[in-house]
């Protein structure tokens, strides 16, 4: 393990995150996501009932369906498992994500259209980090491959200045993409 030996301590609560990208056969892709909150105990909930140590509080799905540019197709969520009664209602909110582009500009678009009352937490969360991270990767990886991507340094990359490795004056940078690279 990487991390220091933690101090003595007892595991309580554990949140899976999985996300998957797919090229379809009409073109477009589609990225999941899987979220699941178990506890390693049991517990009684007003909604819900008993709820025994691994099954799964909060247990939701996200597909979005994108084009070549990132542009939302489609959006389907659903929550199989949450603490309330009333948390799978909300899910038909995420088709007002349909037509936003990811890039920048997309955490503030999603907040303003799904977040806080207006959708679920988790659903949330999930748009804004790594679904955003996973649609990126699945896109932008299978398009530098195919070498449309800013290989040829006219286009600019997606990834360009998105983190310490991609700044224009990187070593990545200059190595990946000769002809944007603004260092010494």
């Amino acid at each position: 393990m990487p991390l220091s030996k933690p101090v003595r301590r007892q595991h309580l609560h554990t949140r899976e995150i999985v996300c998957r990208g797919y090229k379809r056969d009409d073109g477009l892709w589609d990225i999941e996501a899987a979220l699941a909150d178990t506890k390693t105990y049991a517990f009684d909930s007003v909604d819900r009932g008993h709820v025994s140590a691994g099954e799964p509080m909060h247990g939701m799905f996200i597909r979005l369906t994108v084009d070549e540019d990132l542009t939302v197709k489609e959006i389907e969520a659903a929550s199989d498992a949450t603490p309330f009664a009333v948390c799978p209602s909300i899910v038909g909110a995420y088709a007002a994500l349909k037509g936003l582009r990811i890039g920048r500009g997309w955490r503030e678009a999603v907040r303003e259209k799904v977040g806080r009352v207006k959708g679920c937490t988790h659903l949330t969360e999930l748009l804004i980090g790594p679904m955003l991270t996973a649609a990126i990767h699945t896109v932008q990886a299978a398009r530098e491959k195919l070498g449309d991507a800013g290989a040829d340094g006219k286009a600019r990359p997606a990834l360009l200045e998105s983190c310490h490795a991609f700044a224009t004056d990187s070593p990545v940078v200059k190595r990946r993409w000769p002809a944007l690279y603004t260092g010494d």
